[in-house]
Formats: structure tokens, sequence, C-alpha cells
């Protein structure tokens, strides 16, 4: 009963990080598109039919405004004057709000873990069985640092550090990895396969 309670609470919780920066995400889009739309209406005006395969021109328009322009800023962005204005709207405007820093921590996390050659999916044997992680990088004395996702939401979890015995690496990419614990373990059979579960020496 304790373990199925635990199993619903952080369910919960994973649920409600995974949603509160995607509920931001679309607020922040909404506003955008009405913004882009205004921009848009003048354009659209001057298209001899209203609408393209059952969508307003002036809709198809304004998402075409905000991929260009996020195209354009992704291109600022790389350049160090555009840099520092990052840095400055950081620290002087956004720095202070919880909900931005959530985002940009999630985002950059997911960016670097789905990028990364580096990570590699691993089975680290625990008290009740195996659970899936991403290996860190290889410590001392034969030690790894791992990072154990928790399902559903593969970018939420804890640092573990483990000894060496008790980590086997999976024959599948982080991205697959990823999508089993976003299902909440559906699709072990083939991530799991070939792998010894047989427990370690002393567990």
């Amino acid at each position: 009963m304790d373990a199925f309670n635990k199993f619903i609470k952080t369910t919960i919780v994973g649920g409600l990080i995974f949603l509160i920066p995607v509920i931001l995400l679309v607020l922040v889009l909404k506003h955008a598109l009405g913004f882009a739309a205004k921009v848009a209406k003048p354009i659209a005006e001057r298209f001899p039919i209203s609408e393209i395969g059952g969508a307003a021109v002036v809709t198809l328009l304004a998402i075409a405004i905000l991929i260009a322009v996020a195209f354009l800023a992704g291109l600022v962005s790389r350049t160090s004057a555009g840099r520092r204005v990052a840095q400055w709207f950081e620290d002087s405007l956004l720095g202070g709000m919880p909900q931005y820093r959530m985002m940009k921590s999630v985002a950059e996390g997911l960016a670097q873990v789905e990028s990364s050659e580096d990570l590699l999916p691993v089975l680290v044997s625990g008290d009740d069985g195996w659970q899936i992680a991403y290996q860190l990088e290889e410590l001392q004395d034969g030690w790894i640092a791992v990072f154990l996702p928790q399902a559903p939401t593969p970018m939420s979890g804890n640092i573990l550090y483990v000894s060496s015995d008790r980590v086997r690496p999976l024959h599948i990419g982080i991205a697959e990895a990823m999508k089993v614990v976003k299902r909440m373990g559906l699709g072990s059979a083939t991530a799991l396969k070939g792998v010894s579960l047989t427990p370690p020496p002393g567990v």
C-alpha cells in the first residue's frame, strides 16, 4: 500500500512538473500569436483568398511570422552581443521569476540530454530491482554518477552515485530510454533485450 501511495504521489508531482512549463509556454505562444496576427492581418487582406486548406490565411501568416522571428532570434542569440542582451534580461527582469527559471532549466536539460553522445542509458540495481538511469560520468574508485528519471517525466529525477557493479549498460540510445520513461515502462521488453536482470553479487 505504501508503494502504491508513493507511486501515486510521485506520478502526480511529476505530472505537475511536466504541465507547468507546458501551460506557461502555451500562454506565451497564445499572446505571441495574437500579436503576430495583428501584424499579419494587413498582409492577409492582400491575398485573393481568405483560407488555405481550411485554415485562415491570417493565422498561417501569423505562425510563419513567429517561426521567422524565432529563427532570427536564434541567430542573434549565437552572437556575443545577443548573449549579453539575453544575460541582461535574465539578470534584471526574468531572473527573479521561478516560472522562467523552471522553463529554462527544463529546456536546457532536455536539449543537453537529447543531443549528448556522452550519456549512456543504463540499468541501476536497487533494493527492489532495477531502474533505468542515464550514466553521467565515471568517478574515482569504481563509482559512477547516474541520473534516475522519475516516470513519466524523463527530465525529473535524482542524481545518484553508485558502485560500478550495480550498473549495467543498455543497448539503446538516450531517446529510446526517455521514451520508455515517458510511457511508464511500456517498451521495456525491447529496451532490455539481451540485458541480464540477475541481481549483482551481494544484493
